[in-house]
């Protein structure tokens, strides 16, 4: 399980995003301390005041020196950030190859070199059965972190996969009630399709968990 010590640093990528907002409460509910790096500057603004306390760049994993700067005296890592949308990804596939590997790898590296206590990377159940850009991403993504695994056994690496999270951005959720406040029919891409869902709580206990 992930331990936060009170008074340690923990570095969260894409902290910004629709799940790093929990992934900071929970740090700081247990007594740790945050840094995050992101490339909105917009939403930076906004966590910052909803988080005062936290410390924060703006700045792109792609580039190590970025990610030099963020890691520097953290204990530990929650790389969340990534290049998630699935349509974008098969047009935009050095974009997305750029963000889920070489930004991985900086971070893989840099957080060797400094020998962290962990690195928990977020991947996507569509690493399971590759079927398009995003997922082949995520599934060399894992394999790095196998690798840094077993060249650094001192440091935990871990690796969860997550699926649909109620309400997250592109969530058919919010498309389902964006029509329905229309007053329009709901649109489904099959009607014998099998969906999942948890809840944003529900993802980050397993973070901890894992």
């Amino acid at each position: 399980m992930i331990k936060i010590k009170e008074g340690n640093r923990y570095l969260i990528t894409g902290g910004s995003g629709f799940l790093g907002g929990k992934v900071i409460q929970r740090i700081l509910s247990e007594g740790g301390k945050v840094v995050t790096i992101s490339r909105d500057e917009g939403k930076l603004i906004e966590l910052k005041q909803r988080f005062p306390e936290i410390e924060f760049y703006t700045g792109d994993i792609c580039d190590p020196f970025d990610v030099h700067q963020a890691m520097k005296g953290v204990d530990g890592v929650f790389h969340l950030a990534a290049f998630k949308h699935v349509g974008m990804a098969e047009s935009l596939a050095r974009e997305c190859t750029r963000s889920n590997v070489l930004g991985s790898l900086n971070i893989l590296e840099e957080g060797s070199i400094l020998g962290v206590d962990f690195i928990v990377g977020i991947s996507t159940d569509k690493a399971a059965q590759v079927a398009g850009v995003y997922g082949a991403t995520k599934y060399v993504m894992e394999k790095l972190f196998e690798q840094f695994e077993r060249n650094y056994p001192d440091i935990q690496f871990r690796v969860v996969r997550y699926g649909n999270i109620l309400y997250s951005t592109g969530s058919v959720l919010c498309k389902w009630k964006e029509l329905l406040l229309q007053g329009e029919p709901l649109i489904v891409t099959d009607p014998t399709a099998t969906r999942y869902f948890w809840t944003v709580d529900q993802a980050v206990t397993l973070i901890w968990d894992c």
